[in-house]
């Protein structure tokens, strides 16, 4: 049953939605004390990210126990009550599973440690180059080199992302035994399914030397290859017992790759998030190096990725992205930019998902220095540049626009302290502008983002054509962007304004739904406006 192309996914970042004992960390309990505010928006599944034990060297993509929650989301018990109390409710809990790598503190790295023992290649060692350099050449994702030297084992292990994460050897058939028994003890407690973090990297051919010289180096060897897809087709046999959902972040990943990874006929993954269309404000595919944001060059990736895969994950925002607002909206034009961001993101063909926050326009952090941020890829990035002498001005520029923080600050609740996060010190600063930017402002004011996402939510439930219907693009310019919704001759428009500047389009129907106010479209957008419109009739365009 695909269930999940028909559902409005959401997603928690839980040390930031809601705190119940006064922590400062959000937690479980939490989650469970807003499920009705979820099942009012519209939400049909939660994607939960991590949650285990962890010593949170990357905030929970660090695990070292797959099979008990952090203390400081809660206990087992309260997993098992969130689990029940959405199911309740009709709404699937998503598990964030992290199977590239655990942390250095998980007992089978330290157990690896013996290089004669049953998990002595559960990870990846290496001696070095013999000249007492690394083994290899390869860069992390977190910048820098990947290979971190071990004082017990006396050889390096590799990790691609921090040095606290050390990445499984899938060459042991005992970790692929490993990680089939956590996936069934979670779908044993009622899970619907999972999300895997980096899903794309799981095998390494070799360990040699890469060729390229590159910011990432070493990729040749372990990017989408056939590897990786055996592993995958391994776990579906798991996940098909329990008829269970599944959806992977993809690194680098083509139009070509996702559909090795997701295509039905294969039986690996269900879906694939890919992020070229969070590329289009990056120099030569660096995220930390930004320019201005082009609309079309957003609008001929979302267009790309519609034609080539038949049904797309799609985000706009996550805890790895900077908000979507002012990035791809407005700050002059906040409401109506995320109104118009709304719309794109529940109109397109595929699973929307929709971040914490996002629902009702929350901005990235306002911090001033890099001392209040928590993320350690951004402070990595921040002692690189400070290494190779640029300036702190500008080294902060840089950090700021791209760190994984800003879409990571405590949700917005109230105009109260700390946004009615929690009553003690949040765990990360809470964005000044709270008292203007909260859900107990919007939910009674017609007019507000949040209401214009519940609407949508639910236009897109009794919607056959928005949620199951042919995609077709019309215009994609510099400014606008239109495109058509089509099942079995019925019709839905949507055209978009990305501009601060009034547009003209050739887009005609009866209007449904305009995030301004009027009763009918003549073809003239205002500024940041989106409409809905039927064109059963009139085809789109003339």
């Amino acid at each position: 049953m695909e269930w999940w192309k028909d559902t409005i996914i959401y997603q928690i970042y839980p040390r930031s939605f809601c705190d119940s004992n006064g922590d400062g960390i959000g937690d479980l309990p939490g989650i469970t004390s807003r499920l009705d505010y979820l099942r009012e928006l519209g939400v049909g599944a939660i994607w939960l990210c991590p949650v285990y034990r962890s010593p949170n060297v990357d905030n929970g993509y660090d695990i070292s126990d797959y099979r008990s929650i952090n203390p400081e989301y809660g206990t087992m018990a309260d997993m098992d009550r969130l689990i029940y109390e959405a199911r309740r409710r009709n709404i699937r809990i998503l598990m964030d599973l992290v199977i590239n790598h655990t942390s250095i503190k998980h007992p089978w790295f330290q157990k690896s440690r013996d290089r004669n023992g049953p998990y002595a290649n559960y990870y990846y060692w290496s001696k070095g180059d013999g000249d007492g350099g690394l083994p290899t050449n390869w860069a992390g994702f977190f910048n820098g080199d990947c290979w971190e030297f071990d004082v017990e084992r006396c050889e390096y292990y590799l990790h691609l992302f921090a040095k606290g994460q050390a990445d499984l050897n899938y060459h042991d058939p005992a970790v692929l035994d490993e990680i089939k028994k956590i996936m069934r003890f979670w779908l044993d407690k009622g899970i619907a399914g999972f999300r895997f973090n980096a899903v794309n990297l799981l095998w390494k051919d070799s360990l040699e030397n890469s060729k390229k010289r590159s910011a990432l180096a070493g990729q040749e060897y372990y990017l989408s290859n056939n590897g990786t897809h055996n592993i995958l087709r391994q776990f579906q046999k798991v996940w098909d017992e329990y008829d269970a959902f599944t959806v992977g972040e993809a690194v680098f990943v083509t139009p070509a790759m996702a559909r090795d990874l997701c295509a039905p006929e294969r039986k690996e993954l269900d879906l694939v998030f890919s992020s070229e269309h969070m590329e289009c404000d990056q120099r030569s595919g660096n995220k930390w190096l930004k320019k201005k944001f082009r609309p079309k060059l957003f609008f001929d990736s979302i267009i790309k990725w519609q034609r080539e895969l038949d049904w797309n994950a799609l985000y706009l925002e996550n805890h790895d992205q900077p908000r979507s607002i002012p990035r791809f909206g407005s700050k002059t034009y906040w409401k109506k930019s995320g109104k118009l961001l709304a719309t794109l993101l529940l109109t397109l063909r595929g699973t929307p998902f929709i971040y914490q926050g996002q629902e009702i326009g929350m901005t990235g952090f306002d911090f001033s220095r890099i001392q209040q941020v928590n993320d350690v890829e951004s402070r990595n990035v921040d002692y690189i540049l400070k290494r190779y002498r640029v300036p702190k001005s500008i080294r902060w520029k840089i950090v700021s626009r791209t760190s994984r923080d800003n879409a990571r600050t405590p949700f917005q609740w109230t105009s109260e302290r700390h946004a009615g996060f929690t009553d003690g010190r949040p765990w990360l600063g809470v964005n000044h502008n709270y008292p203007k930017v909260n859900l107990e402002d919007q939910l009674d004011d017609p007019s507000s983002i949040w209401n214009w996402y519940r609407d949508l939510c639910a236009l897109r439930k009794s919607s056959d054509i928005l949620r199951r219907g042919d995609f077709f693009p019309l215009e994609a310019t510099e400014q606008v962007f239109a495109y058509r919704r089509d099942l079995y001759g019925q019709e839905l428009t949507i055209a978009l304004n990305f501009s601060d500047s009034p547009a003209r389009t050739a887009c005609r129907g009866k209007l449904v739904k305009s995030n301004c106010k009027r009763q009918q479209f003549d073809g003239k957008l205002q500024p940041w406006e989106a409409v809905i419109l039927d064109s059963t009739e009139e085809g789109g365009m003339p």
